[in-house]
């Protein structure tokens, strides 16, 4: 299961670079090329959202058959540290799957203002032009 894991944290990251990259004041001979590649791996990067649902899922499924150790004397010290380990990990995978989801949103929203900002431009220019 760590290589879906590592699948969701590099599409997260790639979500960040690419809304870095759209948001960054004075690329603006860059911007109409980055808009063109942003739209072009929005598509596939929505795929994210069901994986999300599916990673959430089995953090779920391992959260109801996990084993109890409420108290520290129930369990052995080893049950004990994996019980924590594992409540840590269910976590930290938890916080990943909103930071993707969160991410994947914001870069749509902010790629659909950048091309709507770009097309007010180009009204704009051309109503110049006419005057």
């Amino acid at each position: 299961m760590a290589l879906e894991w590592v699948v969701l944290g590099c599409a997260a990251g790639a979500e960040a670079v690419m809304l870095l990259l759209l948001t960054l004041p004075g690329l603006s001979r860059l911007r109409p090329g980055l808009v063109a590649v942003t739209r072009s791996a929005l598509k596939p990067m929505i795929t994210v959202v069901p994986f999300c649902l599916f990673l959430l899922l089995d953090i779920y499924w391992k959260y109801e058959t996990r084993p109890t150790c409420d108290n520290e004397h129930e369990c052995t010290p080893t049950e004990y540290l994996r019980h924590q380990k594992s409540i840590m990990k269910s976590q930290r995978n938890g916080i990943l799957i909103a930071c993707a989801l969160l991410l994947n949103w914001l870069l749509l929203a902010v790629t659909r203002l950048v091309v709507h900002i770009d097309q007010l431009s180009e009204r704009i220019e051309k109503l110049k032009r006419q005057d």
